[in-house]
C-alpha cells in the first residue's frame, strides 16, 4: 500500500515537473496540484496506520495490549475489534479531547449535514430573477 501510494506520488512529481508550473493558468496545473495533495495525504495516513499497528505489536509482546494507556483499565472486546490499535478505553477517548471520535470538520462551503451545521435551502429557494 505505501510503497503504491509512493509510485503514484513520484509518478505526479514527474508528471509535474514535465509541465509548465504555472498553475494558475493551466487547466491541468491544479487537477495536478490536488491529485498531489490526496496522494500526500493518503500516503501519511498509510504510514500512520503502520507506525499503529507496530505498536500495538509491540504492546502485545510487552503483554500490555488491550489495557488503557490512560487509567490501565482494560479495552473492551468491542473497542478492540473495532479498533485494533486502541491505546485507551472508550471512557478515556471519550473525556481526552483529540482521542475520540474523530469528527469532520465544518464547512460553511459544504452541504454535507454531518460536516456543517448550517441549514442549506432547498434547490429553487429564494428570490426569483
Amino acid at each position: 500500500m505505501v510503497e503504491d501510494l509512493e509510485v503514484e506520488l513520484a509518478g505526479i512529481v514527474e508528471a509535474q515537473v514535465a509541465v509548465a508550473p504555472d498553475d494558475e493558468h493551466d487547466a491541468e496545473g491544479s487537477t495536478i496540484g490536488f491529485e498531489r495533495a490526496r496522494v500526500i495525504a493518503l500516503l501519511a495516513h498509510a504510514r500512520q496506520v503502520l507506525a499503529d499497528l507496530d505498536l500495538a505489536r509491540t504492546r502485545v509482546a510487552e503483554g500490555t495490549y488491550g489495557r488503557c494507556t490512560s487509567c490501565g483499565s482494560p479495552i473492551t472486546d468491542e473497542r478492540l475489534a473495532a479498533r485494533p490499535t486502541a491505546t485507551t478505553c472508550v471512557a478515556c477517548a471519550s473525556a481526552t479531547p483529540g482521542l475520540g471520535r474523530r469528527r469532520p470538520l465544518a464547512s460553511p462551503t459544504c452541504p454535507h449535514p454531518s460536516s456543517s451545521p448550517t441549514r442549506w435551502p432547498s434547490a429553487g429557494a429564494g428570490p426569483r430573477p
